[in-house]
């Protein structure tokens, strides 16, 4: 059956992943699987080659056992406690869901849960990140890397829309997020711009008529537009004055909308937009 796949941890952009893919499963009629990944228990960390004497070093590695398995145990109820939680809040939806708690890599995860999913979400910002410096999440980029579905990023805050944006720089990235969009069921019924950055020449305005007329074709009231200056400001401020509630983007492009991290340019403008991003490969 296919699914939304949700990962989440302990950040406080947990809770807007749940309601974020509630709405995304309720669009779809699809299902949302939960997935928390531990992490790889750590182990031979210490280096006891030194002064110690025999017994001493045969005690701290027994009391350095026992502590690792009570870290195993505590980390293992957190889990359970944080996707109860989560379930919780997306069965208030009306959805149905279920969990997953899994020890290990959070990629070798991915693959395997992705499988049947139509749709990855995941919050911008982990529970490592450097919120003082509004890093973005290294989780984030090695899923937006590594996944084969297209990744929805929640923001810190879910709030309901009605209108978004697709950033368009005509790469098969942003095709492919024009095609989906179109396609689905995810965004029907709501206000479509597609935004290219740019000078405003009669080219660059024509690059847009294709996936406009794409969407209109599929029953979306949408409309292009093109902005000059740089894309992470430009977007931002678009995003911002125009009162959107997602930007949809390809992760790979061939102009200066370039990849998540990859190239800096998105991943100043992913931090900057405060709402879900919709990642395209």
């Amino acid at each position: 059956m296919s699914k939304i796949l949700a990962f989440i941890d302990g950040s406080v952009y947990a809770e807007s992943v749940c309601r974020l893919s509630a709405w995304a499963a309720s669009r779809m009629v699809l299902s949302v699987e939960i997935a928390h990944v531990l992490g790889r228990r750590m182990a031979g960390t210490f280096d006891l080659s030194g002064s110690l004497e025999f017994n001493q070093r045969v005690a701290l590695l027994d009391e350095y056992a026992r502590l690792d398995e009570q870290h195993a145990k505590l980390a293992q109820a957190k889990g359970r406690a944080l996707l109860e939680t989560a379930k919780e809040i997306v069965m208030s939806e009306g959805v149905q869901t279920e969990t997953r708690l899994r020890n290990g890599d959070l990629l070798e995860a991915l693959t395997e849960f992705e499988k049947d999913a139509q749709l990855v979400v995941i919050g911008k910002r982990g529970e490592a990140a450097d919120f003082a410096k509004l890093h973005l999440g290294s989780n984030l980029e090695r899923v937006v890397r590594s996944s084969t579905r297209p990744v929805l990023v929640a923001a810190r805050k879910y709030t309901p829309f009605d209108r978004f944006v697709i950033a368009f720089d005509g790469g098969k990235s942003a095709e492919r997020a024009v095609d989906f969009v179109a396609a689905s069921g995810l965004l029907k019924g709501m206000k479509a711009t597609v935004l290219s950055v740019g000078a405003e020449t009669a080219e660059n305005r024509s690059r847009l008529d294709a996936p406009v007329q794409r969407l209109k074709d599929a029953g979306f009231e949408a409309e292009g537009a093109l902005i000059p200056g740089e894309p992470e400001d430009g977007i931002g401020s678009y995003v911002e004055t125009q009162g959107i509630g997602l930007l949809v983007m390809g992760a790979y492009g061939h102009s200066r909308i370039r990849s998540l991290v990859i190239g800096s340019t998105t991943e100043a403008m992913v931090r900057r937009c405060k709402i879900p991003v919709l990642m395209f490969r």
